[in-house]
């Protein structure tokens, strides 16, 4: 785990985790471009933190790039950062965000006694993947519409799960128009929208939520 902002007495935490490959044994590094991408959006959630709160941001350092099947490496690995954010700042509420594969591992880990809620960026939410974990959490998903590597459709069927069968507390999505996997095309409203939602899930009274109340319905979840 790589500390990006540390308060001296931090009262609530942000955990980053980037993508990856869904095969692939090598050691993963801090300069792989799927780490370098979320360095714009770590900074933008830093800028819009609630001032009167002391958030930690950290960012998950895995073992290897793949997920690797059902050993779902980068799932362990963010289990570990979180125990480890548990021994250093105590048990404090933390909102997980993850990129792509990052996401997948966010939503494994999101049971963990630390989570208050996900923010999944882009994620690879493969068909049936598991919900039961995501109960009494919030869950927030932003999708690219023209996304050619994860799928739209799939995060939206996860979505719909985690309300309706894993008893998550909101679960909800949005979809940036035009948007592509890599969150370069309009990246100012990923980067804005992204740190907005953390902020909300940190300190709901004070940071309002940025969605619209369509991404919480039943219907076709909103173009932004």
């Amino acid at each position: 785990m790589t500390l990006r902002r540390r308060p001296s007495h931090p009262n609530a935490a942000v955990l980053v985790l980037h993508g990856g490959e869904e095969k692939s044994e090598r050691p993963a590094r801090p300069w792989q471009l799927a780490a370098l991408r979320m360095g714009p959006v770590v900074r933008a959630v830093i800028a819009a933190l609630p001032g009167e709160q002391d958030v930690l941001v950290a960012q998950a350092r895995y073992r290897l790039r793949g997920w690797n099947g059902d050993r779902a490496d980068p799932a362990r690995d963010t289990l570990r950062a979180l125990d480890a954010l548990a021994e250093l700042a105590g048990p404090v509420p933390t909102v997980l965000l993850g990129h792509s594969m990052g996401g997948r591992a966010a939503l494994y880990a999101a049971g963990h006694p630390l989570v208050r809620g996900v923010v999944a960026l882009a994620p690879w939410w493969p068909p049936a993947e598991p919900v039961d974990q995501t109960a009494g959490r919030h869950i927030i998903a932003l999708h690219g519409e023209r996304d050619h590597v994860t799928s739209p459709t799939e995060t939206a069927e996860c979505v719909r799960r985690a309300r309706d069968e894993g008893a998550a507390a909101r679960a909800g999505m949005a979809v940036i128009g035009g948007g592509d996997h890599g969150m370069l095309r309009r990246h100012g409203l990923w980067h804005h929208t992204t740190a907005a939602l953390v902020a909300h899930l940190l300190d709901p009274g004070s940071a309002p939520d940025p969605l619209p109340e369509g991404c919480y319905g039943v219907g076709e979840f909103p173009v932004l």
